[in-house]
């Protein structure tokens, strides 16, 4: 803070508006962040942002480690190892597969793009779901298609495995209600790497409680940390961890990287 007032530009993960008054050379403000959650400037500010965008990578890693998870039945398989049993049918009728499975991406963004240009080699068939429509990934074959966001019931029943990579905001402010959660098939599971404001917390456990989904991978919250109150910790079919799916050791070196190739350019 005492350098602020000689700073040409301010590497944070935070800026708070009020610091602006203490910064008459800022020309930039980078962050690490894939969004503007935690940078508070006043809407008609016209001081240049750079956000990372490097985190798609990561990001897939952690939805596609879920995704085996779940298919694989590596928590069950965990379980009967420490009761020492060979259940192989037992195990081998929970299993199933990502070849063929239909992945619908909410958020075809640049992270949603790289989630499903990993995804697609496992032989899935991909929707990527916008506000707007674009021309479809080069990765995409025939049968995986782009559609808008208001074709979303059309597209729900057809999906084993709904993938949420939206930014926070009032647009996206619940825009996955509890019908939606009712259109999706029984064996769906449903995985939120984007923000936590997606659905009301309450829709999401009734629809894991009553087997309207069969389980998720959440990473994001609407309140973080998760209160210790909500009883998505004790939902046996959920899998949490605490906003790190792009955690990775070389999480700043990338950032650095490509901070420096913007700065250059």
């Amino acid at each position: 803070m005492d350098q602020l007032s000689q700073a040409d530009g301010a590497i944070v993960w935070y800026f708070k508006r009020e610091w602006l008054d203490r910064a008459p050379h800022l020309q930039w403000i980078a962050t690490p962040a894939a969004g503007r959650d935690w940078i508070d400037l006043p809407p008609d500010s016209q001081l240049p942002v750079h956000f990372g965008g490097f985190h798609g990578m990561m990001m897939a890693e952690s939805v596609l480690g879920a995704m085996l998870y779940f298919c694989k039945a590596f928590e069950a398989s965990r379980a009967l190892q420490k009761q020492k049993k060979w259940a192989r049918i037992k195990l081998s009728q929970q299993i199933t597969s990502l070849y063929g499975a239909r992945v619908t991406i909410l958020g075809l963004g640049r992270i949603g793009q790289t989630i499903g240009r990993v995804l697609k080699p496992f032989g899935c068939t991909l929707t990527g779901v916008r506000s707007r429509l674009m021309e479809a990934p080069d990765y995409f074959a025939e049968d995986d298609r782009v559609v808008t966001v208001d074709r979303l019931p059309e597209v729900l029943p057809e999906t084993d495995h709904l993938v949420l990579v939206l930014p926070g905001g009032t647009k996206t402010d619940s825009l996955v209600t509890a019908d939606h959660f009712r259109l999706l098939p029984k064996h769906c599971r449903l995985y939120n790497v984007g923000r936590g404001n997606a659905y009301r917390e309450s829709d999401l456990v009734q629809a894991l409680a009553t087997g309207q989904i069969a389980g998720a991978y959440l990473d994001v919250f609407d309140t973080e940390p998760l209160p210790e109150s909500s009883p998505l910790w004790e939902c046996g079919n959920v899998l949490i961890q605490p906003h790190l799916s792009a955690a990775s050791p070389q999480y700043l070196d990338l950032f650095i990287e490509e901070l420096i190739g913007k700065l250059k350019g």
